[in-house]
């Protein structure tokens, strides 16, 4: 059932629209990152979605479709320019029947990701490894960030560049596909494992809100997140938003919606020098990936 749960998160509300009222004022804009452009993975004609641009900018890591009906995995491709990437395969030694999914790196090579291989006996969905040329070996639960409570799905995260802040969701579901309530958390490294941080709450207090938040984006200074909130009400589509704040110690400020990035739009990603934007976006039914650059 978990499987089903996450998956249509991960699809996040294509089909379906939340009829409750809007319960969230409309937040201020931006403009920053400007002029929308389509990506293209050469030899790769699937769907792509949730990407992640690597530390060194030498790759691009997504899914395929996230639709219950398919069996989503991960993949990889190589920098040729800004705008395209070579298609290499799946991902090695992480991909199973369940969902993988939402990968991110830090800039030591381990590769963090989503998988509902074991939620029915562990209650947890983030794992890691050690990526190297397309291949991860030693996978396992990341310990420390499952509340072990059935129902509550971790179906987003992002690990920062230094491997020592873990931002993801804590998404509540009861029986539909579509989360009851969906946070960002943040968590920080102890050990082998991680802690989620006592004050995350307050940090994230301008940014978390009545309505959902997910698929966060770090910078490499801490100081910005980029992260998808869909607001409720019928018609209601995700959009992408920023907040920043002056020092890794504050709450981050109130967020901006980046009126640039328009139509069905998520997954938010930083290029390595941070002046672009990467995110996918449903196009003719499809799911295909643009980018926007810092003005």
């Amino acid at each position: 059932m978990i499987k089903v749960f996450v998956r249509a998160c991960f699809l996040l509300f294509t089909s379906v629209a939340m009829a409750m009222g809007d319960r969230l004022p409309e937040t201020g804009t931006t403009r920053l990152f400007d002029d929308p452009e389509r990506v293209t993975v050469q030899g790769y004609d699937g769907d792509e979605m949730e990407p992640f641009i690597t530390r060194d900018g030498r790759y691009l890591l997504f899914n395929n479709s996230n639709d219950p009906s398919v069996n989503t995995n991960l993949h990889w491709a190589e920098r040729i320019d800004d705008l395209t990437f070579a298609y290499k395969g799946e991902i090695e030694s992480v991909n199973t029947s369940a969902l993988e999914g939402v990968a991110s790196m830090d800039r030591h090579h381990t590769l963090y990701f989503v998988s509902t291989r074991s939620y029915e006996k562990s209650l947890s969905t983030i794992y890691r490894g050690t990526f190297a040329n397309g291949h991860v070996s030693n996978v396992e639960i990341v310990p420390g960030i499952s509340r072990l409570e059935p129902g509550m799905v971790n179906f987003d995260a992002e690990i920062s560049a230094d491997g020592s802040t873990l931002y993801f969701v804590d998404g509540r579901f009861a029986g539909g596909g579509v989360p009851e309530t969906a946070d960002i958390v943040i968590a920080e490294r102890e050990g082998n494992g991680f802690h989620r941080r006592a004050d995350s709450g307050q940090i994230m207090q301008n940014v978390n809100s009545a309505v959902l938040e997910y698929a966060p984006c770090i910078s490499s200074d801490g100081l910005t997140l980029f992260f998808t909130r869909l607001r409720n009400g019928l018609g209601a589509s995700p959009a992408i938003y920023m907040a920043q704040r002056s020092n890794a110690t504050e709450p981050f400020g109130s967020p901006l919606k980046l009126v640039a990035i328009e139509g069905f739009v998520e997954a938010p990603t930083l290029s390595a020098d941070e002046k672009s934007l990467y995110y996918h976006r449903r196009e003719s039914g499809k799911f295909v990936l643009y980018r926007v650059t810092r003005k």
